[in-house]
């Protein structure tokens, strides 16, 4: 626990300084124009953010391909459209621009369909009397044989009776199935805590970096992420198929990514949408806000997954299997479970 909260504290305290650096820097005489505006936003996320090559974007082409459109007399209102469209082409669900009129974003489900139908699996698959254990909607499955347990977002926080409720009533089962799909993500402290009851080791789960310098390849060295013994009884420690899709999004990829290092868990479904960079913000010249990602998250041999964790057993939802009453996803892991 130590070095997770480390590292975490690390990243706070370069953030808090990057921060407070960028407001320091404005005065009354600063101008806040829109071409200053403009190449300032351009100027830090040069700087500053992680993931140009993984993403496969040339910044320099993105400013020749937007500055044009920016001069004096612009309104508010295009400036932001041409600010916004401009970090949009970073295509990562971590960047937003912040006014007092709107919020620009990148929609992550252009990334791909959305693989998930909570009221089908209600009326194929759990019925109405299922559980609901803190943020944890859940029963038996498969003539009894696999626990289904939902968890819909990060920022949904559990406690140990939560766990252990579950973890005792489906302590005979011959595994469990963890539904991550359209899970946006939430806290990160969240995921060491829920990957705390899946093992009893405390395994290397990734590795962290953050950007250090003004060149595209300006990192700090690589720090060592491992998971978490909470010193608790509570573990389930049979298969758990966890189940994703490109919704997964944030700190549910970080989770996604952390299972490929433990031996009982693995990823059924769609790639996720991968957002494994933690972001900081700041302000420009002209009062409004932003955040990108300035840090890296890698695996335990140095794999890149921003742009998404794959499966190790692809499934989408079939139409046809929909009809019959089959989630094809829940369907293959169940395949894969009972296999084992």
């Amino acid at each position: 626990m130590k070095k997770i909260i480390k590292i975490f504290c690390g990243v706070i305290l370069l953030l808090m300084f990057f921060t407070s650096c960028e407001r320091l820097v404005f005065t009354g005489d600063t101008p806040n124009d829109p071409v200053t505006t403009f190449d300032y936003l351009w100027n830090k996320v040069d700087q500053q953010y992680a993931y140009f090559d993984v993403k496969n974007v040339d910044w320099d082409d993105i400013y020749l391909k937007y500055s044009p459109d920016i001069h004096s007399d612009i309104s508010d209102d295009s400036l932001f459209f041409y600010l916004g469209n401009m970090l949009n082409e970073l295509r990562d669900g971590h960047v937003n621009l912040f006014s007092e009129f709107n919020i620009s974003r990148f929609d992550i489900s252009k990334l791909g369909p959305k693989n998930f139908d909570y009221r089908f699996i209600q009326d194929n698959y759990l019925g109405t009397d299922y559980y609901s254990t803190g943020p944890f909607r859940h029963d038996f499955i498969a003539n009894d044989q696999v626990a289904y347990v939902r968890y819909s977002s990060f920022m949904d926080l559990f406690s140990d009776a939560n766990m252990l409720y579950i973890f005792d009533r489906y302590k005979d089962t011959e595994g469990m199935i963890l539904d991550l799909r359209q899970n946006g993500g939430g806290y990160n402290l969240n995921i060491f805590k829920l990957l705390s009851y899946f093992t009893m080791s405390e395994d290397l789960l990734y590795k962290t970096c953050i950007k250090s310098g003004p060149d595209h390849d300006n990192f700090t060295p690589e720090e060592e992420i491992y998971a978490t013994n909470y010193d608790t009884i509570l573990h389930y420690t049979k298969p758990i198929a966890v189940l994703i899709d490109r919704g997964s999004y944030s700190a549910t990829s970080m989770f996604s990514l952390a299972t490929l290092e433990l031996d009982n868990m693995f990823l059924v479904g769609d790639t996720t949408g991968g957002g494994l960079g933690m972001p900081n913000g700041g302000q420009l010249p002209n009062g409004w806000t932003y955040r990108f990602s300035i840090t890296r998250t890698l695996t335990t041999d140095g794999l890149n997954y921003e742009n998404g964790i794959p499966p190790e057993y692809y499934a989408v939802l079939d139409s046809t299997d929909m009809q019959q009453g089959f989630d094809t996803v829940i369907e293959t892991a169940l395949d894969v479970l009972l296999d084992r």
